[in-house]
């Protein structure tokens, strides 16, 4: 027989009057998202502890704090509404976590008066966090006084035990916390990275927790880790409780260091790039028949217009036998698992395959499954606990101050309503669309974009969704125009209606004329025709029309990216990006590895192209593993580039020296990153001079020109340097004081701000001065729109993307040098990104 235990008595933890959770203007409380039980609206300012226990988590703005019984019992206790946005101010915690408490010891002090004039309300929340732990909640009414009776929990027949990871023996237990790591994703633990850690994690029998502070998220939930909010250059730690808990800590934390599957800088890069170009910002004034939204994936396409209604599904409150509903969730799951496999390319790694691999980890989410068993314990049915469970996380996720982790809430939905169409008996199955399809809804999920065949549908429209949502992601991979975020009225537009979906410029024409329709299909047309005759020439040199040669190279990574740039017409390599040979692994490459990586590069181009390697351009806020660095406050201000190179010479030196072994098999140029002042280059220089006299080999030695200073010092770098490689993306944020990362910011943050066009001017001047090249290797060189206004500020070298190499020296011949010199003047005395735009577009067509 199992065990019964007394009712545990939890006391109040304030004086106030007791208010029920469902009436806390908040839906995370108000809907038990976190848990259940009571709030107080505090006539006091000095918070008890209402039971006896281990202080587990303590918030870094001081707000919440969660202590744990021996019972196991978890009470979180919130301390007002939106006090998270005070950052500690008002707050004065009396323990850390860890401390242990006994019922009625003071925990935290607040400043009532000044947090009510502050703070959206102070309701103080008292929620149980693990609701597995019990099996009912009785609660006082009324006004209460600090230390009094609160709550009355019937507890679970077996609790578990805090100390013991599930499937552990107690005395096989160990408690292990591992060294602190700094997380390298631009995005933080977002849904893909997020995936990596919890399914390694998985492996594991131990109990396991990533903390962050005073924050803390079981590591096997991809949920959890996601509501974190953590962001890039931020310290985090594992702890692990169980047989194995050295082992996973050990193991986790290298993963985390190497961030999760997702190289250093490499999101941050990867959203750069896949991002469209910023929207042409369309007036009130504008055709009424057009709608205006984001884009989210350029490009044109006229179609019929499909629209996507969102069936809903109807479930009972009232289970069954709560084993029976819970095989119910099981068997669900596991049917939505085949659905989801049954949608992945085994043999393609493309943004289809990773997004919907980690659909499949939410589907193994712990906290999730958790969460719904939980409802069915109390009765409810299978189906109305995982709404419940799924919509909460959700919720939960939309709610954070982080556009990209607001986003993922999609994902939580997508597999949330396959599992509940499952559970509720509704029939689902693949998109049947017919040919020459625009479709239109408020939302497609990324399963259900992931479905979408390419040879039907021509675009899509969405009332909701960004630019950074997986949605975005995939039609970008998939080449299909999108805009999200478009009015609502897109809805109204009746199926079967002719519309212009125009993705580039974030616009849906839902009622074109008759000529109107013609144009976007003459325009489709000379795209299509432009596309084929950009490839055609693709092998010729590019010049101007009036004689002028620019030079096409190619941004790369290894050997075969220069292959590839080779066929489709690239004249050498601009940017060989080395760090990809220090990333994702656990001790630097050795020189011989290093050399040899070059050497397949410089064979791949041959000796008549030139090749510029890029020595290790990491730190701040691209760390390596195995290259301790310093935790910055602002690591885009820190050791970065050249820095880290000068502060660990011995790396930089080995670097070198493998670049020079590859200067037999081609023509070899090496460039320095984040270049400041004329010293640095000089130090660097220096120790480059010692590699060719080592190794007996000789290059070209350069700058990159990334941040206002060394624009600013062109003219006395360029005394030093053989050449300048213009990084116009790094340019623009330092020129801007922008993130060109920054969610809100990251559409101002452009390239052709007059501003940064004055510092490429400037570069180029200075340069020209002293007779040496220069080239642009950043984000806007691959932009056929600012060819002509480059050649025209006198960049003498474009390395682009692989992919654009075509179209961009189709644009150096379209237009003439003394042309182009005209538009750079007209342009540089404009005062706005917006305008220079204007005056290229309407140059363009």
């Amino acid at each position: 027989m199992s065990a019964t235990h007394p009712p545990f008595e939890i006391g109040a933890p304030l004086a106030g009057l007791i208010v029920p959770l469902d009436r806390v203007p908040d839906p995370v409380f108000a809907q038990k998202i976190v848990g259940d039980g009571v709030s107080i609206d505090p006539t006091s300012g000095e918070l008890l502890a209402p039971m006896a226990g281990e202080v587990v988590q303590l918030h870094g703005a001081h707000h919440a704090l969660t202590l744990r019984a021996d019972n196991g019992v978890e009470l979180l206790i919130h301390v007002g509404i939106d006090t998270v946005m005070l950052r500690g101010e008002g707050f004065a915690p009396l323990v850390h976590v860890g401390d242990r408490v006994e019922r009625g010891q003071p925990l935290l002090r607040f400043d009532v008066d000044a947090l009510a004039a502050r703070a959206r309300s102070l309701l103080t929340q008292i929620v149980v966090a693990n609701m597995d732990a019990v099996t009912a909640i009785e609660t006082c009414r009324g006004v209460v006084a600090a230390g009094a009776p609160l709550m009355r929990l019937t507890l679970a027949a077996a609790a578990p035990a805090a100390s013991v990871a599930a499937g552990a023996s107690p005395g096989a237990a160990e408690s292990v916390q591992g060294d602190a790591v700094v997380l390298p994703n631009a995005q933080g633990l977002h849904a893909r990275p997020a995936a990596v850690l919890a399914a390694a994690a998985k492996r594991y029998k131990s109990e396991i927790r990533l903390v962050r502070g005073g924050d803390e998220a079981n590591a096997k939930s991809v949920v959890a880790l996601m509501g974190l909010a953590t962001r890039q250059g931020q310290s985090v730690h594992l702890t692990a409780t169980g047989p194995d808990a050295a082992e996973a800590v050990a193991a986790l934390a290298r993963l985390v260091g190497q961030g999760c599957g997702e190289a250093a800088g490499t999101a941050a890069a990867a959203s750069v790039a896949a991002a469209p170009a910023p929207a042409t910002t369309v007036s009130a004034a504008a055709d009424a028949g057009q709608l205006v939204g984001v884009s989210a994936s350029p490009g044109l396409a006229v179609g019929s217009v499909v629209q996507l209604r969102e069936l809903a599904i109807e479930v009972h409150e009232q289970g069954e036998n709560p084993a029976r509903e819970r095989g119910r969730i099981e068997a669900a799951i596991h049917e939505a698992r085949a659905q989801i496999e049954a949608l992945i390319d085994p043999h393609a790694q493309s943004a289809r395959a990773e997004i919907l691999a980690a659909h499949l980890e939410l589907l193994d989410d712990p906290d999730l499954l958790d969460q719904a068993i939980a409802g069915t314990s109390r009765g409810q049915s299978a189906a109305w606990a995982w709404r419940e469970a799924y919509s909460g996380f959700a919720l939960r996720l939309e709610g954070l101050d982080n556009a990209l982790l607001r986003e993922r809430a999609s994902d939580i939905r997508d597999i949330g309503r396959r599992v509940l169409a499952l559970l509720a008996g509704v029939q689902t199955s693949r998109l049947d669309i017919p040919a020459g399809s625009i479709l239109i809804a408020e939302e497609l999920s990324p399963s259900e974009t992931a479905q979408i065949d390419r040879s039907k549908v021509l675009g899509f429209a969405t009332t909701g969704g960004g630019a950074t949502s997986h949605v975005a992601i995939l039609a970008r991979s998939l080449g299909i125009p999108a805009v999200c975020a478009v009015a609502e009225a897109a809805l109204a537009i009746p199926e079967g209606t002719r519309v212009v979906l125009d993705g580039t410029r974030g616009l849906l024409h839902g009622n074109p004329s008759a000529d109107e329709l013609a144009a976007a299909r003459a325009r489709l047309a000379r795209q299509a025709a432009r596309r084929a005759e950009e490839a055609s020439g693709a092998a010729a040199p590019a010049v101007t029309r009036d004689g002028h040669r620019i030079e096409v190279v190619a941004n790369v990574r290894n050997a075969a990216e220069a292959a590839e740039a080779v066929q489709q017409g690239a004249e050498g390599v601009g940017l060989l990006r080395s760090e990809f040979l220090f990333e994702d692994r656990d001790s630097a490459p050795s020189e011989a590895e290093q050399a040899a990586a070059y050497e397949a590069v410089a064979h791949a181009l041959g000796r008549q192209r030139t090749l510029v390697i890029r020595t290790l351009d990491v730190g701040g806020d691209k760390p390596l593993s195995y290259l301790p660095l310093p935790r910055e406050d602002n690591p885009f201000l820190g050791l970065r580039g050249i820095r880290v190179g000068l502060d660990r010479p011995e790396l930089l030196r080995a670097q070198l020296r493998a670049i020079l072994r590859a200067a037999p098999h081609g023509h070899l140029h090496i460039m320095f990153p984040m270049i400041a002042s004329v010293d640095e280059f000089i130090a660097a220089k220096a120790i480059a001079l010692e590699a060719m006299a080592e190794t007996g080999q000789h290059a070209k030695v350069g700058a990159m020109i990334e941040v206002p200073a060394a624009a600013l010092l062109a003219d006395v770098i360029a005394r030093e340097a053989d050449f300048f490689s213009i990084g116009s993306n790094d340019l623009t944020q330092y020129t801007l004081a922008m993130d060109r990362g920054h969610p809100k910011l990251a559409r101002q943050a452009d390239a052709l701000h007059p501003a940064v066009l004055k510092m490429m001017a400037l570069t180029v001047e200075g340069a020209h001065r002293h007779g040496r090249w220069v080239g642009v290797c950043g984000g806007i060189a691959s932009d056929t729109l600012a060819v002509p206004l480059l050649i025209g500020l006198g960049v003498d070298e474009l390395s682009v993307s692989v992919p654009a190499i075509a179209a961009v020296k189709a644009a150096v011949k379209r237009v003439s040098r003394s042309d182009c010199e005209a538009l750079a003047r007209e342009v540089l005395a404009m005062g706005t990104a917006q305008a220079v735009r204007a005056r290229l577009s309407a140059l363009a067509e």
